[in-house]
């Protein structure tokens, strides 16, 4: 027993050390210059003054909002359509299952920064192209005013989360029993009425699991963001990780920059603890 716990530890200990120098320190660190008025080189202990000042920050509290908007338009439509796409591939003999999954995943290993550049170009040229082609004057500058900005953050994001939050649902609906469906169609259930009946109960951990990602990388989206909009037009469309590093390494304002991070911490854990919490009582 002993010589097992000695490897053992012997495996955990690179990983928990590698961990700690990262992860553990840096966000300690951040705490403490959270606290002070450091511009990144010099800085002195300002107490609450930072937590304080957040609260009456205008583009901070509007950075916020929109990112609550965009999380809420992001889970919802990332979980139907990766639903819609897990549904689609496991459907019996269908030669194209394949095919169709490599597809669908295939946006999630694109990088943020030139995944922004691929739709930016969507938008602009392609979108323009078909509204003076069609006279659609609403595909004209669909990056140029705030509302269709958002939505064209929201496209991008889903577009780009869909296919990954799709496997997650392919294994919880492979690991159903194949006799409880058929038993169902026996006793006469309908497509419509065995999903409802039996495929949503039974995917209950899966949407735990699916909100839970969706919701935590919504809010630190950041790469797609400067890479589409970069918070244009006039920061109608700067969400709250784009607006913590324009404060930190633009404005050079380091331990502002540290409070609004850790209160985007502390709000998104609270955020996801709620999630979960009542994810798993439906369950």
């Amino acid at each position: 027993m002993f010589i097992r716990r000695r490897y053992y530890w012997i495996f955990v200990l690179p990983a928990l050390i590698f961990l700690t120098i990262v992860i553990v320190i840096p966000f300690i660190i951040g705490i403490y210059y959270s606290f002070t008025n450091s511009n990144g080189i010099t800085g002195s202990w300002i107490g609450f003054r930072n937590y304080q000042l957040l609260l009456g920050d205008h583009n901070f509290l509007e950075s916020i909002w929109l990112t609550l908007v965009f999380s809420l338009l992001s889970v919802v439509g990332i979980n139907v359509i990766a639903l819609c796409f897990a549904l689609l591939v496991t459907r019996k003999n269908n030669r194209l299952n394949k095919l169709l999954r490599t597809i669908f995943f295939v946006p999630n290993l694109i990088g943020g920064i030139l995944l922004g550049f691929i739709w930016q170009f969507i938008f602009i040229q392609v979108f323009g192209a078909l509204g003076n082609l069609f006279h659609w004057s609403f595909l004209n500058g669909w990056l140029s005013t705030p509302a269709t900005g958002l939505w064209g953050l929201v496209i991008l994001f889903w577009w780009q989360m869909s296919g990954y939050v799709m496997l997650i649902y392919i294994s919880f609906l492979n690991a159903i029993p194949r006799n409880t469906i058929e038993s169902a169609a026996l006793d006469g259930a309908n497509s419509w009425q065995t999903f409802w009946g039996i495929k949503i109960p039974q995917l209950a951990p899966a949407f735990t699991i699916s909100l839970f990602l969706t919701l935590a990388n919504s809010f630190k989206l950041y790469e797609q963001n400067l890479a589409l909009t970069n918070g244009g037009p006039y920061r109608s469309t700067e969400m709250i990780a784009m607006n913590i590093y324009n404060t930190a390494f633009i404005n050079y304002q380091q331990g502002y920059a540290q409070a609004a991070g850790v209160f985007l911490f502390i709000f998104v854990a609270l955020l996801s603890f709620a999630q979960l919490y009542f994810s798993r009582k439906g369950e």
